[in-house]
């Protein structure tokens, strides 16, 4: 959790500003969250930590509140929750966890928090803060103003010290309570997620194993740190704290199912092809190593920085082994779809649809295929599959791009503008969005649904990151 208290000083007023990011389950960099790092979209990722999650959330009697996944693109291990409905991973958290009840365990702190109310709660604990903190500096602020009055006419600075001291001192106090509360929050959560993982009849033992590689990590930086100066416990503290009420689980010592870890070990190699050089992907999985995984991880990386025939390759020779595994027929698409080859693309992705159940992200990947093959023959299809696609993905503004051009292409060029501007709106260009919306309602019979759509663009607010 970060936690940042910013003092400014205009002309003779003082005022306080109190901000807060996310309960987190390492404190974020301040650069970091200041950048706000995008989001990665992955269906097999994703679908794989829904069914890590679904168990935990029904037992924290969250399962109805449908809370989402986001992957975020940053490497370092790391996980958060940030406005009560989504709970942030980073994507080096899965790759680092080496089996599924690692990230399992982080996946119920998560919940812990998010069971707990503590965002809600955290927010008054600032409120009340900065309603103390307001006070305190205006109470130093006159002290200050009548000391230098009567230090200019008595050469006395003494009340203007002693004001200076009345802002810095509820300011230290204040803050050190904040850090208690947080550090409280963590353990709640830490115990909260023990109870989750134990009412779902996991292991409680994968969060204790990542809390302690933590603490291996962080003992140098932990030592001589004030420990009433952090906004999470203690390292050495907090691992003592975990293992005396984990390993009292009746299922300390149960394994992640063998199919379970396989999948588990699937994502990983496939973040790591997506999102690692070459030669760290091959380290990691050698042409010694002949295993699903590691084939995986080479096939995607070969297509990605190498020879998209030797990709094909062995892409179907994992197809044979799995002939029911959607991935494969995704990456495969994707990796002809990449090439320049969409046409080609096609078939590997519906079947990739139809395997999977229609998900979304591959729905607007075959909806991008059947758009660039310029053939139109396929464009009703393309604008069929795109607007079933963003109906479920709303957000995803990859499939309202890939509709625009579809419905370029038919000739319809008031759906065209709309779906345009529904794509520049979701990227965070509004300007654009609004000019695209404008031109799109002149082209709709007013009090159309498309009409209506474009004008709610054109009088919206710019979305929040």
């Amino acid at each position: 959790m970060l936690l940042q208290i910013v003092l400014r000083k205009k002309a003779s007023a003082l005022t306080a500003l109190v901000t807060a990011a996310a309960i987190a389950l390492l404190p974020m960099p301040a650069a970091q969250a200041q950048k706000g790092p995008p989001v990665l979209r992955d269906t097999e990722t994703e679908q794989l930590l829904r069914e890590y999650t679904r168990p935990i959330l029904r037992a924290a009697g969250l399962e109805k509140q449908n809370i989402q996944m986001v992957i975020v693109n940053e490497g370092s291990f790391n996980a958060f929750v940030a406005d009560g409905r989504r709970i942030f991973v980073n994507y080096g958290a899965i790759l680092q966890s080496e089996t599924p009840n690692q990230i399992i365990g982080v996946l119920a702190h998560e919940t812990g928090h998010l069971a707990g109310g503590h965002l809600s709660k955290l927010r008054e604990q600032l409120a009340n803060a900065q309603t103390q903190m307001i006070i305190a500096m205006l109470l130093g602020a006159g002290a200050i103003a009548v000391g230098s009055t009567r230090s200019s006419s008595a050469g006395n600075n003494g009340l203007a010290n002693a004001g200076a001291a009345a802002i810095a001192g509820p300011q230290e106090m204040i803050r050190r309570t904040l850090l208690s509360y947080q550090r409280q929050q963590e353990e709640n959560a830490d115990r909260a997620g023990v109870k989750f993982l134990t009412a779902t009849q996991q292991s409680p033992k994968g969060m204790y194993e990542t809390f302690k590689r933590f603490t291996s990590e962080s003992l140098f930086a932990a030592r001589g740190a004030d420990p009433y100066l952090q906004s999470h416990p203690m390292p050495a503290e907090r691992v003592a704290a975990l293992q005396e009420f984990a390993s009292s689980s009746p299922y300390w010592d149960k394994k992640d199912d063998p199919a379970l870890q396989l999948r588990h070990d699937m994502v990983r190699a496939k973040i790591s092809a997506f999102m690692e050089r070459p030669e760290t992907v091959y380290r990691r999985y050698p042409q010694t190593n002949d295993s699903m995984p590691a084939r995986y991880a080479r096939a995607i990386s070969t297509y990605l920085h190498g020879d998209l025939r030797s990709a094909l390759a062995q892409i179907d020779a994992l197809i044979q082994v799995q002939p029911n595994n959607p991935y494969f027929y995704e990456v495969r698409g994707q990796a002809l779809l990449e090439g320049g080859k969409p046409a080609e693309a096609i078939p590997a992705l519906r079947k990739a649809v139809q395997l999977s159940n229609s998900a979304p992200l591959i729905e607007m990947l075959l909806g991008q295929a059947l758009v660039g093959s310029d053939n139109k023959a396929y464009t009703d299809d393309a604008v069929r599959i795109l607007r079933a696609a963003v109906a479920r993905e709303p957000e995803a503004a990859l499939g309202y791009m890939q509709l625009a051009m579809a419905y370029g292409r038919k000739g319809d060029y008031a759906e065209a503008d709309l779906a345009s501007a529904q794509a520049a709106y979701l990227r965070g260009d509004n300007k654009t969005a609004r000019e695209l919306a404008t031109r799109a309602k002149t082209r709709f019979a007013v009090g159309t649904p498309g009409w209506v759509k474009a004008d709610d663009i054109v009088a919206a607010k710019p979305p929040r990151n």
